[in-house]
């Protein structure tokens, strides 16, 4: 077979393991939207402060130090002792679940009732307040963020491929071991949404609020859930694209790849963003690979959000979406 006949599998490769990814951001998007009807624009900066958040107890950094010396006076950075990434990652989870009650006590909670832009208004002022205390916390420096995910050409793919094949197929293994991660925590959400009590409880909130407060469901309850699952997923994918890009402030952009990947699966289903993902992986890397040539390249900035408009002309709902009819 031609060599460009691997290169393009390896393509389609490599579009999966990146799909996967773009799932599991738009993810936090679904679980939001699902069970409280928000379009949360916060959960690109969510997944920065996650990151951030956990580099500085990795490091032992002291937090607000900057704003401390210059009140102060002092010149304090670090406590001078560093935490295992396992310790780490645990502690950065409790920090989200504790972030999560705080968004639905102080902001969301006064809100409940308020027109839908209101309430998407509300998580664009959370985005820009945590990229602010973010800054403050830990720093605007790129850091690197290293968790012990293996990194670089997977050799074994690579020689039993070319051993096969002739041609060696480049995996980066930083690529494998977030498919993997990714895949597994996709699989435990949906799991968790469809046979725990708590999963349908959330499904029974996302579908008629008043319903689940008549048999004893507590909005509260679910909300802060709901969040914290979305803060432990924004964690997830903040490790992945951090140890990948390293942790800065463009990380947050990372959110609007998933829009076009929310606008092909569907808002409320879980699977429809994994089947987004997918579709938005593997399109734009293939779409680069057959047409960027002739066009001047560059084409995976774009392509994503050229395929989400044809969907909304089309099938604005998305491929699993709910299509609503509303009757006055």
């Amino acid at each position: 077979m031609p060599e460009q006949f691997f290169w393009g599998v390896e393509v389609v490769l490599n579009g999966l393991m990146a799909g996967v990814l773009y799932a599991l951001v738009a993810l936090g998007f679904v679980l939001i939207f699902k069970a409280s009807g928000i379009f949360n624009y916060s959960q690109g900066v969510l997944a920065l402060f996650a990151a951030l958040t956990l580099v500085g107890i990795m490091d032992g950094q002291v937090p607000f130090a900057h704003l401390i010396n210059a009140i102060f006076g002092t010149d304090i950075h670090h406590f001078g002792w560093h935490l295992p990434a396992l310790a780490a990652i645990l502690l950065t989870a409790l920090v989200m679940v504790a972030l999560a009650w705080a968004v639905q006590r102080f902001i969301f909670r006064h809100l409940v009732g308020q027109e839908p832009i209101i309430l998407f208004m509300a998580t664009i002022g959370l985005a820009y307040f945590l990229e602010g205390v973010g800054d403050i916390m830990w720093g605007a420096d790129i850091k690197n963020l290293d968790v012990g995910l293996p990194q670089g050409i997977n050799a074994t793919i690579d020689e039993l491929t070319y051993q096969w094949f002739g041609y060696g197929f480049f995996i980066d293994n930083l690529d494998i071991s977030a498919t993997l991660i990714a895949a597994a925590l996709v699989t435990v959400l949906i799991l968790f949404a469809q046979y725990t009590k708590q999963g349908r409880a959330m499904r029974a909130v996302a579908d008629d609020h008043q319903a689940a407060l008549s048999v004893g469901v507590s909005l509260n309850f679910i909300w802060i859930m709901v969040w914290s699952l979305a803060g432990i997923v924004a964690l997830v994918a903040g490790i992945m694209w951090g140890t990948k890009m390293g942790v800065q402030f463009s990380l947050s952009l990372i959110a609007l790849k998933a829009l076009p990947v929310l606008m092909l699966g569907g808002f409320t289903s879980i699977p429809g963003a994994i089947v987004g993902g997918l579709i938005i992986g593997v399109g734009e890397k293939l779409f680069e690979f057959l047409i960027g040539p002739m066009v001047g390249g560059a084409t995976e900035n774009w392509f994503a959000y050229v395929l989400a408009l044809v969907f909304l002309v089309f099938r604005p709902q998305g491929l699993f979406g709910e299509k609503i009819i509303e009757r006055v």
